[in-house]
């Protein structure tokens, strides 16, 4: 199987640099005072349409226009690559379907129909996101543009992770932890890529909901895993099943550490980035906060640098979840 690398990391960062934001890395002094360790969150929620999965979508369309090999594209997801597949469209003024679930936040299915797609809305427990997907692929001629098992994708989102160590040096800082969410796997296998490229000594962890930790359980039985799911979790954007095949080979290859946190340990991480750090962000985008804050290693972490992937949340839903902490 073949993955990218570092040098496909600082190509489509070349590629995506006048389009991307580079979010900033925070910290609170009182936070880390509380835990005992230096804790940079890098504000992906501060990116285009609000979350990391626009430097992906951006780096694979962009070299689609380059080659001329699409007159449109065609994706599914939960609403954060959504809205960068639509908002990376939009730019390059080409059509664009995205297969989104019913029951995905109303802000993220309403921004990406006024980035200009077409939303094609889907009954989670009942319809296959990627058979229609596939079909209305069929029936266009679009290009699909999957939300993590493709190198263009992991090589976008791996510049979250190449801006980040840019960034450090400046500062003279280093790092020795680096957490992501994980569902598909695309943010942190590029990160992955990125970072072993520069510096093997970094301890990666990916975290996931703990009823829905398909990756925590097949890095444990070192082949994919896919769950049955008995009960909701409020992180929507990480509700697979099962990891993605190129991405799950690649952290574990890698050797990345997967952990798992409550939905409590998420609303909590909602309520003290607001609270301490003074921003907002969606479960999905706040559970590696969570993972810091609960301190879950079997060593003792110098400085950790989580990665807040997005803050695409509805209004009421933030103030209700954070009022119940």
């Amino acid at each position: 199987m073949t993955f990218p690398s570092l040098s496909d990391v600082e190509v489509a960062q070349k590629r995506i640099e006048n389009y991307v934001f580079r979010t900033p890395i925070i910290e609170s002094p009182d936070v880390n005072s509380q835990l005992g360790f230096r804790l940079l969150l890098k504000m992906e929620s501060f990116q285009r349409t609000g979350s990391f999965k626009f430097r992906g979508a951006f780096n694979k369309i962009s070299k689609l226009v380059e080659t001329q090999s699409s007159q449109g594209v065609v994706a599914f997801s939960s609403g954060n690559h959504a809205q960068g597949v639509a908002a990376a469209a939009k730019i390059f003024d080409i059509p664009a379907i995205i297969v989104m679930p019913s029951d995905a936040p109303e802000t993220k299915i309403t921004r990406t129909r006024n980035y200009g797609a077409e939303v094609i809305l889907y009954d989670r427990k009942e319809g296959n996101r990627v058979a229609i997907a596939q079909q209305i692929q069929k029936d266009t001629g679009y290009e699909l543009i999957p939300p993590y098992d493709d190198l263009d994708i992991l090589a976008g989102q791996g510049t979250v992770a190449l801006e980040t160590i840019k960034y450090l040096e400046t500062i003279d800082c280093k790092i020795d932890t680096f957490l992501t969410p994980i569902s598909g796997g695309g943010l942190m296998s590029g990160c992955a890529l990125a970072l072993r490229g520069i510096d093997p000594s970094i301890n990666l962890v990916c975290v996931e909901p703990s009823d829905y930790n398909d990756t925590e359980l097949s890095l444990a039985h070192n082949k994919r895993i896919k769950l049955v799911p008995n009960r909701p979790s409020i992180c929507d954007a990480l509700l697979l099943e099962t990891p993605g095949k190129l991405t799950f080979e690649i952290i574990k290859t890698l050797g990345v550490r997967g952990i798992s946190v409550t939905d409590y340990s998420t609303q909590n991480a909602m309520k003290i980035a607001f609270n301490e750090f003074k921003v907002v962000l969606e479960p999905s985008g706040a559970i590696a906060l969570a993972a810091a804050l609960d301190k879950n290693f079997d060593y003792k972490p110098k400085c950790i640098l989580a990665v807040c992937s997005g803050g695409n949340v509805d209004q009421n839903f933030f103030t209700e979840t954070i009022s119940k902490i």
